[in-house]
């Protein structure tokens, strides 16, 4: 059988032990919310982002609105993003009351087009949010410049680049803010949702951390309005043990794909860019079909693979959206990019024979 598209039972059955070991010492400690596992966990994460401190939430999604609220981003301003991204990252504004205003992306490489953001900036904008989709940084020297230039703030999205790095950089040092999912399908993923907001800036890690608890800083004291939203101990700990990992199984998602570069060269598809200045982590493998994709899968699906589509509508074009008064083709890239992007299977424990296998079944289809 074709392996499955994504799987955390190997990854699992590898660390069962450690995480059963993990479980149960914070079940025996007493302390399920708010405890040292998740400090530790901050800790840690900051030390290998590169940033001053980290604050655990209970989603990338509350990441996001937790980081932009600690940056001042409120009612009525207005928030710089993508429409290829997955909806979190344009709920998350809509949360604070904020509106998401789009640009396109780039041709080659499917980022935010910073050559087009400066345009897209009003006098009601109040950050940038770049989202690092598959696995590889944004352009980030010249946004962080216009962002100066305009008195803006940049969060961000890190959510599929736990790793990566923007010219020997982490990914997530570089803005004003950085947001993390630790959903499980990401490189470093739990057993449910988690998230994280990091910063260089100790002031918006304490607003932070106070927004994420009711806006609390004293037990039962509001000094702002906030929300219920943290990382608990359980998941603190799991990932904790996970995060030293994130390197090897980086390493070997960079091996993977540099097998698909060689199975599928000459294939008709065009496969990931990797740029320059950046370290891919390879998130995703997501490969562009030469004419009709949904033809293509459908053949691929009839040899028992599954692959994905990330993602197939963008936000602009999406019901749920359509109050930000976008319309078709005004974002020509990323509605190109929709029609014809697929995904192959890639974690780290895929074998080499099942990635033999894959590459079969793809060229087969094509």
């Amino acid at each position: 059988m074709p392996p499955p598209f994504w799987d955390y039972l190997r990854e699992y059955d590898e660390l069962r032990d450690e995480i059963l070991a993990a479980v149960d010492r914070v079940f025996r400690s007493g302390q399920l919310i708010r405890g040292p596992e998740g400090e530790a966990l901050e800790k840690h994460m900051a030390s290998y982002i590169g940033v001053a401190g980290g604050v655990g939430v209970n989603s990338g999604t509350d990441a996001i609105y937790i980081a932009l609220g600690a940056l001042g981003v409120a009612a009525g301003d207005e928030v710089i993003t993508v429409p290829n991204t997955a909806v979190p990252t344009v709920a998350a504004i809509e949360v604070l009351g904020a509106r998401p205003v789009l640009v396109d992306i780039g041709e080659d490489d499917f980022l935010m087009d910073v050559g087009q953001v400066e345009a897209a900036i009003t006098p009601r904008t109040r950050a940038i949010l770049p989202v690092h989709l598959y696995g590889q940084c944004v352009d980030l020297d010249p946004l962080v410049s216009v962002a100066k230039r305009h008195d803006l703030k940049v969060v961000e999205d890190c959510a599929q680049a736990q790793g990566s790095l923007y010219k020997n950089r982490r990914c997530g040092s570089i803005g004003d803010a950085s947001t993390f999912s630790f959903y499980p399908t990401k490189l470093l993923g739990g057993y449910g949702d988690g998230g994280m907001v990091l910063s260089d800036d100790e002031a918006v890690v304490s607003l932070a951390r106070s927004l994420r608890f009711y806006g609390m800083e004293q037990t039962y004291y509001a000094e702002r309005h906030g929300y219920n939203s943290r990382l608990d101990e359980v998941h603190a700990a799991i990932l904790a043990l996970k995060l030293p990992r994130v390197e090897d199984w980086i390493s070997r998602r960079r091996d993977i794909a540099a097998r698909y570069r060689r199975g599928l060269q000459d294939s008709g598809l065009r496969l990931p860019q990797e740029n320059a200045h950046n370290r891919h982590v390879y998130h995703l493998f997501v490969v562009e079909a030469p004419d009709d994709r949904d033809a293509l899968l459908a053949r691929i699906e009839s040899r028992g693979l599954k692959c994905g589509v990330h993602y197939r509508w963008p936000i602009h074009l999406m019901r749920g959206y359509g109050h930000l008064g976008y319309r078709a083709g005004q974002f020509p890239v990323a509605e190109q990019k929709a029609r014809q992007i697929f995904s192959l299977p890639l974690y780290p424990h895929l074998r080499d024979d099942e990635v033999d296998e894959v590459i079969e079944i793809v060229r087969s289809a094509i």
